[in-house]
């Protein structure tokens, strides 16, 4: 495996990278052991074990479990056998911002037919309450329709710029 570390790159601007990084996407709810990994491996020219992620993080491999099945589960990291052992190398698929919205698509979903149900249990729009639920039902039918347009519109573009 090459080493990511070459003379080229500064060892203390890609950890002040990584860990900025961490930091604002924990500030609005991301969990930030899994913002680090996701940007050390992202930052990686080759897939990282979970040895390596913790290595370059200062991390014991098991700190480094919960993150990766976080963001494996998301579509944010995809995993890969290590051929003839029994690890696992972990890489930022081609296009992990585009997949890990197309992923969290499915919550509104849910949430749409959740609210919908709800509207109809409060009698619909005749009470506050159902038209409260009803405005939030319709708000995440925006949203929903808002990121289909999103992906639409990115894959056009990344279409146009290969």
């Amino acid at each position: 495996m090459a080493d990511d570390r070459s003379p080229a790159r500064n060892d203390e601007d890609l950890h002040l990278f990584v860990e900025r990084m961490a930091m604002a996407f924990a500030e609005v709810g991301f969990p930030r052991m899994a913002a680090r990994v996701l940007f050390t491996v992202m930052s990686a020219d080759e897939p990282l074990t979970a040895a390596e992620i913790g290595e370059r993080l200062g991390v014991s491999a098991a700190a480094i479990s919960g993150a990766v099945r976080y963001l494996t589960q998301w579509g944010m990291l995809l995993r890969e056998p290590v051929k003839g052992s029994r690890r696992d190398r972990y890489r930022v698929p081609d296009n992990p911002w585009y997949e890990a919205t197309l992923t969290k698509t499915n919550l509104y979903k849910t949430l749409i037919d959740i609210a919908d149900d709800g509207v109809t249990a409060l009698d619909g729009r005749s009470t506050p309450a159902g038209e409260r639920v009803a405005e939030m039902r319709d708000f995440f039918v925006f949203v929903q329709e808002e990121i289909d347009s999103i992906g639409e519109r990115w894959r056009a573009r990344r279409a146009a710029t290969t």
